[in-house]
């Protein structure tokens, strides 16, 4: 199973997805390694991305993942995968099934943090972008949706018991499509 942390810049996915890692003994995928040199100039310089600069991305960062999946059982991820379509993509690229962590934040928590970070090349400025292209994941998606106020520790309990609980389901619809 693949775990995709998502969320706006600086919602706390790579962090959670560290611990989330670590507790599930699963490597971590980050996927601000995977955007080519052209993007993150874009970003650095304030201008946000569109779908054409997030298409190879994905792709890039689910055959990795996938990979990963394949290797280890598991991999966690952080990816922001704003809009459905993106994570739809993101699944088609991994091949494994997958699960998304939403870390949801007030937009004044988000500036924030992205003002207290060193060193990213994602400016505040683009964090009201990133809020309005999010869409937030529907009922029919495997997503739960986390308050990224939490510590990054309860976070990874209350993510941990829910993946729990999913892993169980598709052992149970495995074992059905065996027998059927």
């Amino acid at each position: 199973m693949a775990v995709v942390i998502m969320g706006v810049s600086g919602s706390g996915k790579s962090t959670l997805g560290t611990v989330l890692a670590q507790a599930l003994g699963a490597p971590f995928v980050e996927g601000d390694s995977f955007h080519d040199a052209a993007a993150v100039a874009k970003m650095r310089s304030g201008h946000p991305l569109d779908d054409a600069d997030r298409w190879p991305w994905l792709d890039r960062l689910g055959a990795a993942v996938g990979a990963a999946v394949r290797a280890e059982g598991v991999a966690v991820v952080a990816c922001s995968a704003l809009r459905r379509i993106y994570r739809d993509r993101l699944i088609a690229a991994i091949g494994q099934p997958t699960r998304f962590v939403l870390l949801d934040d007030t937009p004044a928590q988000l500036h924030q943090r992205m003002a207290a970070r060193a060193g990213h090349y994602m400016p505040p400025s683009l964090l009201d972008s990133q809020l309005a292209t999010l869409e937030r994941p529907a009922a029919d998606e495997a997503a739960m949706t986390l308050d990224a106020s939490a510590s990054p520790e309860a976070l990874c309990a209350a993510a941990t018991a829910w993946l729990t609980a999913e892993a169980a389901g598709l052992r149970t619809q495995t074992a059905a499509a065996r027998s059927s």
